[in-house]
């Protein structure tokens, strides 16, 4: 498995094919996957993610924190857990300063994060939110999203719309201080029976 540089092509493409959100986030580090054959299978991708409190929460400053925000891949791949390791790795050498990734798996999907669980991060419960979604140009989009339009009025108005699901958070600290700080804080890792939760 090897994993290089994604330009925007590469990112636009695997969002909209290989992920369900069908979306493409603001990205700050994106990486290919190529399989052992050499075969091109998407990318992963992070970001600041949609909170702007992301480093805050943590006690940190802007740039310390990431989130995972896709990983968009077409299952060609040998390992997700693999290829998400070694994006861990390429993320840390080109930037040295981040010190934790936060990361979600949403249980509307039937996810409950099993790639993360297979590369040792932290799982630190539920994640409730109040955010609302709207179905806009054939997927939930979410509430900002709406905000930046012209029109955002009349669409919230006439669009469906449904809560944000809460999700299961998860976080991958690098800083070792920071990981042993947050172990202790850890909860079990979820199961497939979890995925009731509203």
């Amino acid at each position: 498995m090897k994993l290089t540089k994604a330009n925007i092509k590469a990112i636009n493409y695997a969002c909209t094919n290989f992920h369900y959100s069908k979306s493409v986030p603001t990205v700050q580090y994106a990486y290919n996957v190529y399989n052992n054959n050499n075969e091109w299978c998407g990318v992963i991708i992070y970001g600041g993610g949609a909170n702007n409190n992301l480093a805050k929460n943590f006690n940190l400053h802007n740039g310390e924190v990431l989130e995972l925000e896709r990983v968009a891949l077409n299952v060609k791949q040998e390992q997700t857990s693999k290829a998400v390791a070694l994006s861990l790795k390429l993320l840390h050498k080109e930037n040295p300063i981040v010190k934790v990734i936060v990361s979600y798996a949403d249980h509307r999907q039937n996810h409950v994060g099993t790639i993360y669980k297979a590369t040792n991060w932290l799982f630190l419960g539920i994640s409730k939110t109040s955010d609302t979604q709207y179905y806009y140009n054939g997927k939930w989009t979410h509430e900002r999203t709406i905000n930046s339009k012209k029109n955002r009025d009349y669409l919230k108005k006439i669009l469906p719309k449904r809560k944000n699901s809460n999700k299961f958070k998860y976080i991958y600290c690098i800083d070792k201080d920071l990981k042993n700080k947050y172990q202790k804080q850890a909860k079990e890792y979820p199961a497939v029976s979890d995925l009731t939760i509203k």
